[in-house]
């Protein structure tokens, strides 16, 4: 049985709903599952890795189209250098743009070496509708088996 940590910001509600449909989808797949809100730095440290087999990290794009910056960046920017080999995907919702936060996310996780499961993340316009919500289970199935 996979270990699978879900690690997330959300401001609106958006990405802790994909949240915890991934999670659902992951124990449906036979994973053992925690989901993690982030709301500082040390909610989630590069300590913490070791524990799991896949860790998925969600987080909404904000202002200029980057992450939330007073507490899901820091908390990523520590782990940045702990993620050589392991094994991470990535999810979050949008308002407006083109989704430049997540390619930027996917090549800084390129650079830390991490595995990725895909290179695109998992993203949704605004609030998860019925459809939406499925990918994140879906998604979270796959990264059971992963």
């Amino acid at each position: 049985m996979s270990k699978i940590a879900v690690v997330y910001w959300s401001g609106t509600g958006n990405t802790e709903l994909m949240a915890n449909c991934i999670a659902e989808g992951a124990k449906e797949g036979g994973a053992e599952t925690e989901v993690v809100s982030v709301s500082g730095a040390g909610d989630f440290a590069a300590d913490k890795l070791g524990a799991y087999d896949v860790v998925a990290f969600g987080c909404s794009s904000q202002g200029t189209e980057q992450l939330e910056e007073d507490a899901f960046e820091p908390m990523f920017a520590g782990l940045e250098g702990s993620l050589a080999g392991k094994k991470v995907a990535l999810f979050g919702s949008f308002g407006w743009g083109d989704g430049q936060w997540m390619r930027d996310w996917v090549e800084r996780c390129k650079a830390a070496k991490a595995v990725l499961f895909d290179e695109e993340g998992l993203t949704v316009n605004e609030t998860p509708n019925d459809e939406g919500q499925e990918k994140c289970r879906d998604l979270g199935k796959d990264l059971a088996k992963w």
